[in-house]
């Protein structure tokens, strides 16, 4: 049945995407299930994942780009002695490799090797575009083309289990990170080979697990209690900002801006700033150059 009417209704929900489901699909049932008139996700997770999908709701959309660019944490569980044709359990298996004997302690020490920043090479198998065409749909034609290294991060990765074929890895890394390559480069540097088995996004942007809800407790509530009880699950915007340090001004400066006009200021470090009124209000972002110079990058409510 079509959706008759929508609503405004401004923030963040924290999904707990669940396997074999979209993000696409899991956005619309949100959508459908809160009738909001807007909304939109930050960063697809393949059916294959599950875990944390920040879904922006009305205004809120507005930033969700920047949610993009934000730190994420993922649980993995990586298949040693099998390579596939996607890096990922979905694909055939296109060899296999003797175990290695190792004990955690030396499993841990090559983990350590990847921690820090440095490039990492797209799979085939992604959503990336080369010449118009999404990289998955070469590969499914046969077709590889050469993939420029992108810079990453890995700022931390723990190995949670070990039984010989399978490891159990938490990752914290910055944008852009892939997992499944990651996986591949582990099996690679532990002379086995490795697929992607398993993966649960954990957090985004520092986001807090707990607070995240499953598309079936959603529609539980929606059903048992009305919709407007879901909004007190829904967080303010500007949370999904916080990895940028904030800014308050004057009701004066923010007219300035307003109206589109810049001020320089000495003592503001460079970079994106999240914009307060005094009263705390949230006012959007606004870009602080090298000179100092303040100006509106995407501004809220004024």
């Amino acid at each position: 049945m079509k959706q008759t009417f929508s609503r405004a209704i401004n923030g963040i929900l924290l999904l707990d995407k669940p396997l074999g489901v979209s993000s696409n699909h899991a956005l619309q049932s949100i959508k459908k299930t809160l009738y909001a008139d807007k909304a939109g996700h930050t960063g697809s997770l393949d059916p294959l994942a599950s875990g944390m999908l920040p879904i922006c709701l009305g205004a809120a959309t507005r930033y969700a780009q920047y949610l993009l660019n934000a730190d994420k944490c993922y649980k993995a569980q990586i298949r040693l002695g099998q390579t596939t044709t996607t890096g990922d359990r979905e694909g055939k298996i296109v060899a296999e490799t003797p175990l290695p004997l190792l004990g955690e302690k030396e499993v841990a020490a090559v983990l350590k090797t990847f921690l820090g920043p440095q490039q990492q090479c797209p799979p085939m198998y992604s959503a990336l575009k080369h010449q118009g065409k999404r990289l998955y749909e070469l590969a499914r034609q046969g077709i590889e083309v050469e993939r420029p290294l992108r810079e990453i991060e890995i700022h931390s990765i723990k190995l949670l289990a070990y039984d010989i074929t399978t490891l159990t890895i938490e990752v914290h890394c910055s944008k852009g990170t892939y997992i499944r390559t990651l996986a591949e480069d582990i099996g690679k540097k532990l002379e086995c080979g490795a697929h992607l088995a398993a993966l649960h996004r954990l957090s985004v942007a520092g986001f807090n697990s707990d607070t995240m809800l499953t598309l079936d407790q959603l529609q539980e509530l929606s059903t048992q209690k009305g919709v407007s009880v879901l909004e007190k699950y829904v967080l303010p915007m500007d949370k999904a900002l916080t990895h940028y340090p904030s800014l308050m001004l004057s009701e004066w400066w923010l007219t300035l801006l307003k109206y589109g006009k810049s001020f320089v200021s000495s003592e503001i470090p460079p970079g994106l700033k999240r914009l307060y009124a005094y009263d705390g209000q949230f006012k959007g972002l606004v870009l602080v150059d090298e000179v100092g110079r303040i100006k509106a990058e995407r501004l809220l409510g004024l």
